[in-house]
């Protein structure tokens, strides 16, 4: 019932920064909760940073005073901004979403775009 497109990944070196950004298929004031997920190889998937239609976030410990999570619900966006960026961030990230609603309210997820942090 949403499909997210992120964008924003590529090459970076360690300590400098990336702005991720997602596109929701429908307005983001209906989704309760977006965020972003992220998967290095072999490796579970893991929050990396959400936030709600409320403006509440949440953060994963190892990424806490580096990355920062905002919305743009006029542009139906939601962005990472990831800054002091180490080698272990290289995964690909996922752009999340789940909805206000009973049924089907997700969670959605988005293809991946890859971050790289590598001198």
């Amino acid at each position: 019932q949403v499909q997210l497109v992120e964008s924003g990944g590529g090459l970076v070196q360690p300590g400098g920064s990336l702005r991720l950004s997602c596109a929701a298929s429908r307005i983001i004031f209906s989704i309760y909760t977006m965020g972003w997920y992220r998967q290095a190889p072999g490796k579970q998937r893991e929050l990396v940073a959400a936030i709600t239609t409320n403006g509440s976030t949440n953060y994963a410990d190892s990424v806490k005073g580096r990355f920062t999570i905002s919305r743009d619900n006029a542009k139906n966006t939601v962005s990472l901004q990831m800054n002091s960026l180490k080698p272990e961030d290289t995964a690909v990230y996922y752009c999340n979403a789940r909805l206000i609603q009973s049924i089907s309210p997700g969670p959605y997820w988005g293809q991946g775009t890859q971050v790289t942090v590598s001198s």
